[in-house]
């Protein structure tokens, strides 16, 4: 008897246990399902993105990088890298810093949006690579200035406040958003990508638009259904016994008194809209190319 009461008891834990972890399973696959989600979706993850390999900055400095890197990479969602060399191996700053992005597999999203910061102590230049949508906030002349606040730090041989005048570069420029007009210009093929947006005035002014000519088609249809001039013309109709309605007719000419005709001369357009640019801002051109299906653009400056 007390065989068979311990074996029922084993076999009530045995199945309440059963219970307890299907119940727990879908929570256990849900995060693993999210994991795996995080990945897929190209979200920031918190890894390194100070490559100090020149040795320019101290360990304080690198540290306080890395927490303001992945502060701003948890705003942008957009990828944000360091890097320094002395050795860049017969590579351009340019294709040194391209070549380490990509390689890095840094970025993103499906665009690998980000920016690198390159201080290449071989060829004495440092670079600015924006990447995707990146180069929307970072046209030609916001990179530009960036380096020139950076120039003036590196000249001095200050690297670590060099590299934080491009985090707080760029920083600003995220928070005062795409500026108006901002196109991006494919060196390569000459292909010009403008940046759409609609403001939230041009959206009012639209919906006020659509609802006054709304208004009036309806308007007119009622008019013409309620038949107001038909009914009129019924009721003058019914009285024009009682008007002496007579027509005169009268000879009457246009005299021409005088003509005077002015002529305007339009200037030719000599703006600097930039090659192909049709008039656009240049303020807002940002020159990229595409490498291993980056969009890539930025520029860099000696020292």
């Amino acid at each position: 008897m007390i065989k068979m009461k311990r074996l029922f008891l084993g076999i009530c834990r045995g199945t309440v246990f059963l219970a307890v972890l299907f119940l727990l399973l879908p929570l256990f696959s849900g995060n693993m399902n999210a994991f795996a989600k995080s990945k897929d979706s190209g979200e920031v993850s918190s890894e390194k993105r100070v490559y100090d390999d020149a040795g320019l900055f101290s360990q304080e400095e690198t540290e306080r990088f890395e927490t303001q890197i992945q502060a701003m990479r948890k705003e942008m969602n957009m990828d944000v890298v360091i890097v320094t060399t002395d050795q860049a191996g017969g590579k351009t700053v340019g294709e040194y810093a391209e070549d380490y992005y990509i390689g890095g597999s840094f970025g993103v999203g499906k665009d690998y949006n980000g920016v690198l910061f390159l201080i290449d102590m071989d060829n004495r230049e440092m670079y600015i690579l924006p990447v995707g949508t990146m180069n929307r906030f970072l046209t030609d002349k916001r990179w530009n200035s960036i380096l020139d606040d950076a120039y003036n730090e590196i000249s001095s041989q200050n690297y670590g406040a060099c590299a934080q005048s491009f985090l707080d570069g760029v920083t600003k420029y995220y928070r005062a958003g795409i500026p108006g007009g901002q196109y991006n210009y494919d060196k390569d093929t000459g292909k010009i990508s403008v940046y759409r947006s609609i403001r939230w005035y041009e959206a009012a002014l639209a919906a006020l638009v659509g609802l006054m000519a709304a208004a009036i088609a309806c308007g007119g249809v009622v008019s013409r259904y309620s038949m107001k001039k038909e009914r009129g013309r019924a009721r003058n109709s019914l009285m024009a016994y009682r008007a002496g309605c007579q027509f005169r007719y009268s000879d009457q000419s246009d005299n021409l008194i005088n003509k005077t005709v002015t002529y305007a001369i339009i200037p030719r357009n000599q703006g600097n809209g930039g090659h192909g640019g049709g008039g656009l801002s240049s303020g807002g051109r940002s020159t990229t190319h595409t490498s291993s299906g980056r969009t890539m653009g930025g520029g860099g400056r000696k020292f």
